[in-house]
């Protein structure tokens, strides 16, 4: 027996997937820049001497790439649910 979740139950499942899909690119995009700018704090900051700004940027740099980590993993796991759900 095959069971598998039923998208087109719902009406407007589709604009769902599509706003969900447009947020998590937004998400990811904005993890980047938040990388670039904290790696760049960070650098800048370690260079002249501010430790304490050069401790910012790096835990700006690890919520950014915990976030980008996060919003990437959500999408393989639940295509990793669905998958263990077509299995039961």
């Amino acid at each position: 027996m095959d069971v598998f979740p039923d998208f087109d139950g719902l009406s407007g499942i589709g604009d769902l997937q599509q706003v969900v899909g447009a947020l998590l690119m937004f998400v990811l995009v904005i993890a980047v820049l938040m990388v670039i700018v904290s790696g760049a704090i960070r650098g800048i900051a370690a260079s002249t001497g501010n430790y304490a700004a050069a401790a910012k940027g790096r835990v700006g740099v690890l919520i950014a790439l915990g976030a980008a980590v996060l919003a990437g993993g959500g999408v393989a796991w639940m295509n990793w649910l669905i998958d263990v759900g077509r299995q039961l």
